[in-house]
């Protein structure tokens, strides 16, 4: 059975640049395909002074999971995620999906963990 939604919004997303050493600060947003087919999910972000960053891809298998590292990922240029610069993520899948946005912040001794669900527009 297929669960979820094909349309996400996440309005905090923040990638620090400033590690403790031992666990680099990084995003993840974490894919749930239920469905009995893969799924191409694409990234566009939004900032408050530029224009969106569009072309960030991941793929999510049939009944898998994926944590998409945002510190990793690439979009169509080449071009990273830019860091300590807040920006907002549309996701859109082909086939629905459930999506959960987590940040680890390492930039103190305390790490610092969130997580939330998005927003669909569905």
């Amino acid at each position: 059975m297929e669960y979820g939604k094909k349309l996400w919004f996440f309005g905090d997303g923040y990638w620090d640049s400033h590690s403790n050493g031992y666990f680099p600060s990084h995003e993840s947003v974490c894919v749930l395909n239920t469905s009995d087919r893969d799924a191409t999910v694409t990234m566009t972000l939004y900032f408050e002074d530029a224009e969106p960053m569009t072309g960030f891809t991941a793929l999510c298998g049939a009944r898998r999971t994926h944590h998409v590292r945002m510190d990793k990922l690439r979009n169509a240029e080449g071009k990273p995620v830019p860091q300590d610069k807040p920006y907002a993520i549309r996701l859109e899948s082909d086939v629905p999906v459930v999506v959960q946005y987590s940040r680890l912040m390492s930039s103190q001794p305390e790490l610092g963990l969130m997580t939330a669900f998005g927003y669909t527009a569905e």
